[in-house]
């Protein structure tokens, strides 16, 4: 079977487009997986890490307003619907599977021009315009929140990575504490906030560094490369920073709770290892982070908080108190798993392998 994949520019787009090559290269390595993306995007340096083929089309971000540049994107986009025409040529694509983003659409407008099925994955609550585009073109249209706006759609959550899906937090806790330089029996925190980090979650939780020490709570917090908030020196429980982590298995095993951004992947993942979090939206785009959030602390499994409101006063006043209360931690992390889905990779697979069967070209 010969797969294309189309999810390039962030590792929200990325990340699960992978997910699902690792499920189907564990159904059948033979499978022949090409994805597509641009020399700025992170698939340039993740797609190869992970051993697939990246090939590269040029990237045509559209303008979000009215802008003279809106005039240049009719004559770039044919060049990119041109370039990913000629990589479904070149790997005789059974199928395409789109994730968003700006790779997406002319990965979209180059299937149908070839006659080549499509899948649309959805991972936000309100669907970007590639996807809105890409869900018109095809029935096999797959999302990560049931109630999704989206023609055809059918829930199967986010695709993550083997290392989040498999992972027993409780088994690999001592292991993971060990591993960050934390104790392995005082109640711990996690803080991050994506790759590049989060400017008033670092302010806030540094400036509540003492009062995380008074109360026996220490710290694994990812700052991100260009944070400039430390802590200061002091005694008491460890307040380990990092400016970036690349085992947040590990990172997750080691938590008893979280306080992050509310990104898709990082509900996702939280929700599938039982993490229970205090979940800080961006305060700008569209609210959909808040959207991504609510169904997990709704349904208990974690508080939300605007980003305005947090402060070290709300931290001392609503996070201590849960991360003191190992019953109330336990109930949330219950709550958190119910919700979470840890198969979603093996889900698209089936509906990548039913799409071809189909066509009686498998």
């Amino acid at each position: 079977m010969r797969v294309v994949l189309a999810g390039g520019g962030t590792a929200g787009h990325i990340e699960p487009a992978l997910a699902l090559a690792d499920a189907l290269r564990r159904e059948d390595p033979r499978v022949e997986i090409t994805c597509l993306g641009t020399e700025r995007g992170l698939e340039s340096r993740l797609v190869p890490q992970r051993g697939y083929e990246l090939a590269l089309i040029p990237p045509v971000p559209l303008p979000r307003t009215l802008t003279p540049r809106l005039l240049t994107v009719p004559g770039r986009l044919r060049g990119a619907i041109n370039a990913a025409a000629s990589v479904l040529d070149r790997t005789r694509a059974e199928v395409l599977v789109g994730f968003g983003g700006y790779v997406a659409t002319p990965g979209y407008l180059a299937a149908r021009k070839r006659k080549v099925p499509i899948i649309v994955h959805e991972a936000n609550p309100r669907a970007g315009l590639a996807n809105r585009l890409g869900a018109r073109f095809t029935e096999h249209v797959a999302v990560s929140h049931p109630d999704s706006a989206l023609p055809h759609a059918k829930f199967v959550g986010i695709p993550l990575r083997r290392e989040i899906t498999s992972l027993d937090r409780l088994a690999a806790g001592d292991k993971a504490r060990s591993y960050f330089g934390l104790m392995p029996d005082l109640p711990t925190l996690l803080i991050f906030g994506g790759s590049q980090g989060a400017r008033s979650l670092n302010r806030a939780a540094v400036a509540a560094a003492p009062a995380f020490r008074a109360a026996g709570i220490q710290v694994l917090h990812i700052v991100g490369p260009k944070n400039t908030e430390e802590p200061e020196p002091a005694d008491g429980p460890q307040y380990v920073t990092l400016p970036y982590c690349d085992r947040m298995d590990l990172a997750y095993a080691a938590a008893d709770v979280a306080m992050c951004r509310a990104g898709a992947m990082t509900c996702a993942e939280l929700a599938a290892v039982g993490l229970p979090a205090v979940y800080v939206p961006l305060p700008h785009g569209n609210g959909e982070q808040r959207l991504n959030a609510e169904p997990i602390t709704q349904g208990g499994g974690g508080l939300l908080v605007d980003d305005a409101d947090l402060s070290p006063e709300w931290i001392v006043g609503n996070l201590l108190p849960i991360l003191s209360n190992a019953d109330q931690v336990a109930r949330m992390s219950e709550a958190a798993a119910r919700l979470g889905r840890r198969d979603a990779d093996v889900a698209l697979a089936h509906m990548v392998y039913d799409v071809v069967r189909s066509r009686g070209t498998r």
